[in-house]
C-alpha cells in the first residue's frame, strides 16, 4: 500500500469510529428533546389527518382507497383458493366416474334387487295361497252358519205349525 492509501484508511477509520459515536449521541439528544418529539408527533398526526382526508375525498368521488383495493385483493385470493378446491373435487369425481366403478356398483345393486324381488314373489305366492285357503274356510264357515240358521228357523216354524194344529179350528161361516 502506498502512503496516500494508508493515510486515507486511517482517516476513514478515525472518522468512522468517532462518527458512529457522535451520530448515536446526537440522535439520543434529539429524541430526548421535547421540541423534536412534539414536532414528530404533530407530523404523524398531520399524516393521519391527510390520510383521512384523502379517504374522504376518494369516497366522495366514489373511488376505492388503497385499503379497499387491498381488501378486495385478499377476498379475490380467498375465492380463487376455494375455486381451486372445488375444481380439484370435480376432477376427483370425474376420475371416479370415468373408471367404471359406478357401472359395476349399479350392476351389483340391480342383481340384488332381482334377487329380492324373486324372494318377494315367492313369499307373496305362498301367502297368496294361504290367503285363498283362509278365504275358502271363511266362506265355508259362513255357509255352514247360514245352513244351521235355516235349519233352526225351519224347526222353529215346524214347532209353531204343530202348535197351531192343536188350536181349535175356526168355524166356517155358512152362506
Amino acid at each position: 500500500m502506498s502512503d496516500a492509501s494508508r493515510h486515507a484508511a486511517k482517516l476513514r477509520e478515525r472518522l468512522t469510529n468517532g462518527t458512529e459515536d457522535k451520530i448515536g449521541k446526537a440522535l439520543a439528544d434529539l429524541l430526548e428533546n421535547p421540541l423534536v418529539t412534539g414536532t414528530i408527533g404533530r407530523a404523524f398526526d398531520a399524516r393521519e389527518r391527510a390520510t383521512q382526508a384523502q379517504e374522504l375525498a376518494l369516497s366522495a368521488l366514489n373511488l376505492p382507497t388503497a385499503a379497499d383495493i387491498e381488501r378486495l385483493t385478499r377476498r379475490l385470493r380467498s375465492v380463487s383458493q376455494r375455486l381451486e378446491g372445488i375444481e380439484d373435487g370435480v376432477h376427483r369425481l370425474n376420475r371416479a366416474l370415468s373408471d367404471g366403478a359406478i357401472d359395476t356398483r349399479l350392476s351389483v345393486i340391480e342383481d340384488q334387487l332381482k334377487t329380492l324381488s324373486g324372494k318377494l314373489a315367492a313369499t307373496g305366492s305362498a301367502s297368496g295361497s294361504r290367503e285363498a285357503s283362509t278365504a275358502r274356510k271363511a266362506s265355508t264357515a259362513r255357509k255352514t252358519s247360514a245352513t244351521r240358521k235355516a235349519t233352526a228357523t225351519r224347526k222353529a216354524a215346524g214347532s209353531a205349525g204343530a202348535r197351531s194344529s192343536v188350536r181349535p179350528a175356526k168355524a166356517k161361516k155358512a152362506v
